[in-house]
């Protein structure tokens, strides 16, 4: 074979691997090929999307409900099977800071799980026959695709919208910025800062669309779950020192089930608690907002490391972290449910009935005290 022929070859060759690698970038890979223990950019997340939608007709539904600042489409998978009975639901977003990479790739550990056990597992299959899983991979996508722009980005956290302070200062707290306390405590004011709470109460349009999508459906909602890294936490309402859940008591119970379960797969720890116990006071957070609408479960999952490697976290720890953080998710979710539809299992015992009168009471409290709280931090 002549020269010329070889390198006519050869450049044949690495024309078309050339082709299939921004192929890959455009769709996504497929999922049987796909490699859920590396961290994905925005494009092959939203082909993976896609591509499991196709794979799993009548399962898995892909849903827009909203745009972010740069128009893109913020969308979410739906899981659940077809059921002639009224079905709840478990919310679960991952990505709402873009940094925490190891978020969004539980969020789809998750999901592969999911489908890949609903047939074989009995319970997963009759968790997906009386609820849907509404699971967003990456909320805060401008921000994802931007910290994947160069080493230099790797670490940005809020949103991309023009803050008060010119373009060097872009962006918002997502998880500061939902009507929660807003502005009360563990924020700035200051958009420069990386806890800058935006100009007004959801003044984004990410935190708008998660209020409106959930908002209607909050009677359904069984369960809200907000996936972050780092500090191996599960945190549970409230953020502001002052205010405490009316089913305190409930939170920490499921918090600390499902901190045991974590714990039972690689030996990890979580700690569980509120915000400002464990971590520290913040407001305008979606578990917070969530928790005051009325939905009964409201968990803050913040994933590995304890601030050895931070945000970013290898890809070796994927695998081991969204192994621990399924097992605990599982358990939050398997009691919700089994809370719900009057399930009495072992493995979740069924909480002794509340006073009504005595739960109305300290809801309308917990509600009142936040709003005097806001007013008073307004004047």
């Amino acid at each position: 074979m002549s020269q010329s022929i070889r390198e006519i070859l050869v450049l044949l060759v690495l024309g078309g691997l050339g082709s299939q690698a921004s192929q890959r970038v455009a769709e996504g890979p497929e999922p049987r090929n796909y490699d859920y223990f590396k961290y994905h950019n925005m494009s092959e997340i939203s082909g993976w999307m896609e591509q499991l939608e196709k794979e799993n007709q009548g399962v898995v539904t892909i849903e827009p409900y909203g745009q972010t600042y740069e128009k893109q489409n913020i969308k979410l998978l739906k899981i659940g099977l077809e059921s002639t009975e009224k079905k709840k639901a478990i919310w679960m977003d991952c990505g709402i800071h873009a940094r925490e990479w190891i978020a969004p790739a539980f969020c789809q550990y998750f999901v592969k799980q999911i489908l890949d056990t609903y047939k074989t597992d009995e319970k997963i299959g009759q968790m997906l026959k009386n609820m849907d899983l509404y699971v967003t991979p990456v909320l805060n996508m401008d921000g994802y695709a931007h910290s994947w722009f160069n080493q230099s980005t790797r670490l940005w956290r809020k949103s991309r919208s023009p803050g008060n302070c010119g373009d060097s200062c872009m962006g918002t707290d997502l998880n500061r910025n939902f009507d929660a306390n807003w502005g009360a405590v563990g924020i700035s004011r200051n958009c420069c800062s990386e806890v800058y709470n935006g100009a007004t109460v959801l003044s984004e349009s990410e935190a708008q669309a998660v209020t409106d999508f959930v908002k209607v459906r909050s009677s359904e909602i069984l369960c809200f779950l907000t996936i972050h890294s780092y500090g191996q936490l599960i945190l549970v309402p409230f953020g502001h020192p002052n205010i405490t859940a009316p089913n305190y008591d409930e939170l920490m119970s499921v918090g600390l089930a499902a901190a045991k379960a974590i714990k039972d797969v690689h030996g990890m720890d979580y700690t569980v608690g509120s915000s400002p116990n464990v971590l520290y006071p913040n407001s305008g957070s979606s578990r917070d907002w969530a928790r005051l609408i009325g939905i009964p479960l409201s968990f803050t999952f913040e994933l590995r490391d304890k601030g050895q490697l931070g945000f970013e976290l290898p890809e070796d720890q994927i695998k081991p972290t969204c192994e621990e953080a399924y097992a605990g998710v599982r358990s939050i979710i398997t009691y919700a449910h089994d809370k719900a539809f009057h399930i009495t299992t072992p493995s979740t015992p069924m909480p002794t009935p509340p006073n009504t009168a005595a739960t109305l009471i300290a809801t309308i409290w917990t509600v009142l005290l936040a709003v005097c709280l806001t007013s008073a931090h307004l004047l």
